[in-house]
């Protein structure tokens, strides 16, 4: 019997986790509760007190166990720092060091976005492929860039970041990250919805989507599908915006497959066929028929890519 790993995903609000065979089957999968409170302190002794239970369960000793994989919302470098997780209440930290306080397995960690994209390389979207940029088009907008079937995380695990690209320089409103202009504020699911309403206070055109009490991005495509006139036209500067945004990464990293997940991808191919269409138009030649693809994993992209964390880091020892 070959050793076991579990993979975490830690979120704001919870926590995914998933025990896996060393080939990446899924056995089993739960979430906890992320308890922000007292800057986070609670959040490793919990994660490491809900795996020992699941053990237990399964008559796993610690040397049964290759590793624990952890993936959270801020920069990790390649030593397992963690630069400061604002929303978890998080500053500078070993998280080796810090997990093994609670539990004696080793500890491999990465960036929430960049474990996704791994995900979907080990066994969704991008299976198969080595050189893939995964785009997560949900309320902001995340990336993973997959190099040589590695991931590239930068100096102090900041790589990657793909939804903070400058788009324009006239934005009025502030992104989430304090710059103003950025690519997710208008790609993103709340984008989306942004350009939605710009769009209807311009001008007059009718549309079932005029005087919806909440817009979003579900909204916006399924008008899309039944041809709605202005909801197709934001679909357009959508398409154009986050196009011309990875015609920029493909010139850099001249990747084999974009692949699209988080909530705005659920509409299905429609926002592909938007997208590759402004991306053909921008980007050099040479990375003109990259393909695109929806990602398979969904919500548990980040556990199986927590997972992979610890094998590549075990191979690698």
């Amino acid at each position: 019997m070959g050793k076991k790993v579990f993979g975490v995903d830690v979120g704001g609000t919870s926590v995914k986790m998933g025990l896996f065979t060393e080939e990446g089957e899924l056995l089993e999968k739960w979430e906890i509760p992320t308890r922000t409170e007292d800057n986070g302190n609670n959040i490793l002794p919990d994660i490491a007190a809900s795996i020992k239970s699941r053990m237990d369960a399964a008559g796993l000793a610690e040397e049964d166990v290759a590793g624990i994989g952890i993936s959270v919302p801020g920069p990790v470098d390649a030593q397992g720092v963690i630069h400061k997780c604002v929303n978890l209440g998080w500053g500078v930290f070993d998280i080796d060091k810090e997990m093994r306080k609670h539990i004696d397995v080793p500890v491999f960690a990465g960036n929430d976005a960049n474990a996704a994209a791994l995900g979907e390389v080990w066994k969704g979207g991008g299976k198969g492929c080595r050189d893939v940029v995964v785009v997560t088009l949900g309320t902001g907008v995340g990336g993973g860039i997959i190099v040589n079937g590695k991931v590239l995380t930068g100096s102090i695990g900041a790589g990657g970041e793909i939804g903070h690209i400058h788009m324009f320089d006239d934005e009025s409103e502030e992104c989430g990250c304090g710059n103003r202009g950025c690519l997710e504020q208008y790609a993103s699911a709340t984008g989306i919805a942004r350009l939605a309403r710009r769009r209807l206070e311009k001008d007059n055109m009718p549309s079932s989507i005029r005087g919806v009490s909440s817009i979003n991005a579900k909204v916006v495509f399924d008008a899309v599908k039944e041809g709605d006139r202005l909801a197709c036209e934001v679909a357009e500067e959508f398409g154009e915006i986050l196009g011309k945004g990875l015609s920029i990464i493909a010139d850099v990293t001249n990747p084999e497959v974009f692949v699209i997940g988080g909530g705005v991808s659920k509409a299905g191919k429609v926002v592909l066929d938007y997208i590759e269409k402004y991306y053909t138009r921008y980007v050099f030649h040479g990375s003109r028929d990259t393909r695109f693809a929806l990602a398979t994993l969904g919500n548990d992209a980040g556990i199986y890519g927590s997972a992979k964390l610890v094998l590549d880091g075990v191979e690698r020892s």
